[in-house]
């Protein structure tokens, strides 16, 4: 009898040795992300579920605005956040960072631009800096066209304040697809329109735009120079690790951005199609990304990932 246990005993331990361990609980399967339905956005978002995917977690999205995003991520009904650019979220939303409410994981682009535009056109004619905007209020119907409401209150405080001699401007608060619609229909008829632009996006591409000067106020310096980052609930780096690890390593930039976005807006291919294509692409950043990155079963998870994606 004794011998029995002491081989059952044995047959165990080299049972669990041959049996890779889960790299994270079974609650951290599921990994819910929050999109906004900006296009860069959809495209990170698309890039980390393809590869989450084939490591054996099940991602999901759900379309929210930018206040309700952070306080999902407070109330821990998402996980992750791929989309808070600075400074422009900063001031509004600081105090869940402050608290503790919400993590900040990494930066996961740098190099990034946000701030007014103006077609070239309009800037030919005079307007190069937020200080020309006023001089020209009847052309621009003092409306300045902006995106969801919750990114647009720099812009809201710059009016209220009266800054630039805005003081009887107006926002026009709607998506990015429609504003870059109203965009597209004024630049065909020449007409003049300041709307938020930024970098990486395709409309840099589409239309002939500058980019104006003076908003350091409102956006920071070197034309609203930006960075985004990764947040993420609170604890969850400590409940999820193996996914975390792959959220810190989850770097982009310009380029990669710029090419997937064209992808999405310009030839209509789905977001988690064209994140396929640019990781075919880009192969050098697969194993950057998931560097000591498990699949959710223990194993190697760039081989994984290279198998699903990469030779598929």
């Amino acid at each position: 009898m004794k011998a029995f246990a002491l081989y059952a005993s044995a047959a165990l331990t080299i049972f669990m040795a041959a049996a890779p361990a889960h790299a994270d609980p079974e609650s951290c399967r599921k990994v819910k992300f929050s999109d906004l339905s900006w296009t860069d956005l959809s495209l990170t978002n698309a890039t980390a579920s393809v590869i989450l995917t084939s490591l054996g977690y099940e991602p999901e999205q759900t379309i929210l605005g930018l206040p309700v995003t952070f306080e999902s991520l407070k109330n821990k009904d998402i996980d992750v956040f791929l989309g808070n650019w600075l400074p422009v979220q900063e001031q509004e939303f600081k105090s869940y960072i402050d608290n503790g409410d919400v993590d900040v994981l990494t930066t996961n682009l740098t190099g990034a631009k946000f701030t007014l535009a103006v077609p070239t056109y309009v800037a030919k004619a005079g307007v190069t800096s937020y200080d020309d905007l006023s001089k020209f209020s009847d052309k621009f119907n003092s409306t300045i066209y902006g995106i969801e409401a919750g990114s647009n209150q720099p812009l809201l405080d710059m009016i209220s304040a009266g800054r630039h001699g805005l003081k009887d401007w107006n926002v026009v608060e709607s998506s990015e697809a429609a504003m870059l619609t109203q965009v597209d229909k004024m630049t065909k008829g020449k007409e003049w329109i300041v709307f938020l632009a930024w970098a990486p996006h395709p409309m840099n591409l589409k239309f002939d735009l500058t980019y104006l000067s003076g908003g350091d106020k409102e956006y920071g310096p070197n034309f609203g120079g930006a960075t985004v980052r990764t947040l993420t609930r609170k604890g969850y780096r400590q409940e999820c690790p193996n996914v975390t690890k792959f959220l810190e390593n989850l770097h982009f930039d310009i380029d990669y951005e710029n090419n997937g976005m064209n992808e999405i807006m310009t030839n209509s291919v789905e977001p988690v199609d064209a994140a396929r294509k640019l990781i075919k692409q880009y192969p050098d950043k697969l194993t950057a990304w998931l560097d000591g990155v498990k699949t959710f079963d223990g194993k190697d998870g760039y081989a994984a990932v290279k198998a699903a994606v990469i030779t598929n």
